[in-house]
């Protein structure tokens, strides 16, 4: 028989929530059991701080996060970055010019303030309402790579297939920064060299002194293959991209039926 993981590591969307982003009370029950029994739960994300509100307006209780794809941990109790990992000026602006470089008509948005503020060329097409304070579009370009940045996004036209425009970007950027997606349009997420899901969570389960073998882990796009490579228990959503599916040590129902729950009610014996 395994034995009983030490920590929970889930990402968010498309694995936890459910397809219109709600997560269901259930799923909220469960992880709420778990943290009860003094399992720490944490969510890892490519989502910023900003974003989180949405999720802990779900939860019985704010949960510890890795944010931007490894870049932030945050506790949200005291509202406070442990840790920050961000891309900077000037390195930003050497992948800012490799970018529209190799990709001609590219959008550019950049993550700022530990993930707390967004700026975004002009004609970045936004998916939400714009908050002037938190989101705004820029004046001239070079704004763009004026202060640090937690994580730096790319977005092409829609019909882009969403694994050869990563890996289109991976390759201008080798050895400069990491380039991953989480997303089935044309948009990649790029940071820091070195800075993953699996190496922010690293550095968390190091504080608490628990090893890779003793965590649990959750998700389903390729951003979260470096989470569930690290991991001692990888677990995929049915739902997943096929190259978490490729990885994964067992693969749980799909998002949209809790299949996050399902598969810690079985481990933890919690129903």
């Amino acid at each position: 028989m395994e034995a009983i993981p030490r920590l929970v590591a889930s990402d968010i969307d498309g694995t936890l929530l459910r397809d219109d982003r709600t997560l269901s009370p259930h799923t909220a029950e469960v992880l709420a059991r778990i943290s009860a029994r003094g399992t720490p739960v944490v969510l890892v994300t490519g989502r910023p701080i900003r974003w989180l509100r949405l999720v802990y307006d779900q939860l019985a209780e704010p949960l510890p996060a890795v944010c931007a794809n490894g870049a932030v941990v945050y506790d949200p109790v005291g509202d406070e970055v442990l840790r920050a990992d961000p891309l900077a000026p000037e390195l930003l602006a050497e992948v800012a010019r490799r970018l529209r470089a190799e990709v001609p008509g590219v959008s550019l948005a950049v993550e700022i303030i530990d993930g707390r503020q967004m700026r975004h060329d002009a004609h970045y097409p936004m998916r939400w309402d714009a908050d002037e304070t938190a989101i705004r579009a820029v004046r001239h370009p070079e704004e763009l790579h004026s202060l640090p940045a937690v994580k730096l996004l790319a977005r092409a036209d829609a019909e882009r297939d969403p694994d050869r425009f990563t890996q289109v970007i991976a390759e201008a950027l080798a050895g400069l920064a990491e380039a991953t997606h989480s997303s089935r349009s044309g948009l990649v997420e790029i940071s820091a060299a070195g800075v993953t899901k699996a190496a922010g969570l690293a550095w968390y389960c190091h504080r608490l002194g628990i090893g890779a073998d003793e965590v649990l882990a959750f998700g389903d796009m390729p951003n979260d293959v470096p989470l569930l490579t690290w991991a001692g228990r990888a677990v995929a959503v049915a739902n997943a991209h096929p190259a978490v599916l490729a990885i994964a040590d067992e693969v749980t129902s799909a998002n949209s039926v809790d299949g996050v729950a399902a598969y810690l009610e079985k481990v933890f014996g919690v129903d």
